[in-house]
């Protein structure tokens, strides 16, 4: 049983030693651990740090640094199942999350409990963070739950283990950061996941990652949306219809309302703008129609792509 642990970073010279003081050197069930780093390029001693502690695995991307957490993650995803890893954990390069319960985190796979594990953060009790951050925070684990079809407790923690089968399933399909993208994922396909309660260490740096509380909301929010609407194209349009039809019942009412008392003539627009929002919104039933047809196609591309993985990776 191979653990390879990951650490995206980008200038983390200073605080990389800290996520290593109390970062397991054996664990009961895994026979190899081996440590990697994803430097999305760093103009520190990152990369001399890192081998001086330890890292075997340094993957670099070869281009112009955007802080883009997921495709980082995507980047060490590979580098892992190439080097032959039967679980991933990942962690950030801040010290933010306790090194000291990989063990813990990565139990549940050992015992086949599950193929994905996160660390819940209990996001409401953390003090550095503001009220607003905390409804923030609760916000997106809901929208990212309903999404999701299932129970979210922390949907943007980054400490997470991931199983070699959760590896090959999951294909991150945005830059920005992977972690509702991946959790939306393993929910629509079928993966098993469990929540692990832990408490974070003290701050060290404000996020590179967000720039604001706007801006997080913003990114999150879309990134939600657009996984809901390519795991449930059909649903995405029906709702949208909704409204429309909504709209039609209204106007159409209205109009049948004052047309029983007499008074129709006065209402012809309510006709016209009822009949229109009842077109549109059968025109967006029929799309979703075609969009579930086309989803069809993505699973067996993606049942495809899982084969040449465990092909590529055997």
């Amino acid at each position: 049983m191979k653990l390879i642990i990951q650490i995206p970073c980008f200038n983390e010279e200073e605080t990389l030693p800290m996520v290593f003081k109390k970062m397991p050197k054996k664990i009961e069930g895994v026979d190899v651990i081996e440590y990697q780093i994803i430097d999305d390029g760093s103009t520190d001693k990152t990369i001399e740090v890192a081998k001086k502690l330890g890292v075997k695995h340094i993957v670099r991307y070869n281009g112009k640094n955007r802080r883009w957490l997921g495709r980082a993650f995507k980047l060490g995803l590979d580098n892992a199942l190439k080097n032959g890893a039967d679980i991933l954990v990942n962690t950030d390069g801040d010290n933010q999350y306790p090194s000291e319960r990989i063990p813990d985190l990565i139990k549940p796979i050992l015992e086949g409990r599950a193929e994905i594990v996160i660390g819940d953060r209990k996001t409401s009790s953390i003090k550095e963070f503001s009220f607003i951050k905390k409804m923030l925070q609760k916000l997106g684990s809901g929208l990212t739950q309903m999404a999701a079809g299932s129970e979210v407790r922390d949907a943007v923690s980054g400490f997470r283990a991931y199983s070699r089968v959760a590896m090959i399933k999951i294909n991150v399909v945005t830059n920005y950061t992977y972690t509702v993208d991946t959790v939306i994922q393993a929910s629509k396909k079928g993966l098993d996941i469990v929540w692990l309660p832990i408490n974070v260490n003290a701050k060290t740096r404000e996020s590179r990652l967000i720039k604001s509380l706007f801006s997080k909301l913003k990114k999150s929010g879309f990134n939600i949306l657009r996984m809901f609407a390519i795991y449930e194209p059909f649903k995405t349009f029906l709702y949208i219809s909704s409204i429309f039809f909504l709209f039609a019942a209204i106007t159409l009412g209205r109009f049948f309302y004052f047309f029983l008392i007499g008074q129709g003539d006065g209402y012809i627009q309510s006709v016209t703008l009822g009949a229109i929002s009842l077109v549109v919104g059968v025109q967006l039933v029929s799309l979703g129609i075609l969009a579930e047809l086309i989803s069809v196609n993505r699973k067996l591309v993606e049942d495809t792509i899982e084969r040449l993985k465990a092909i590529q990776y055997k």
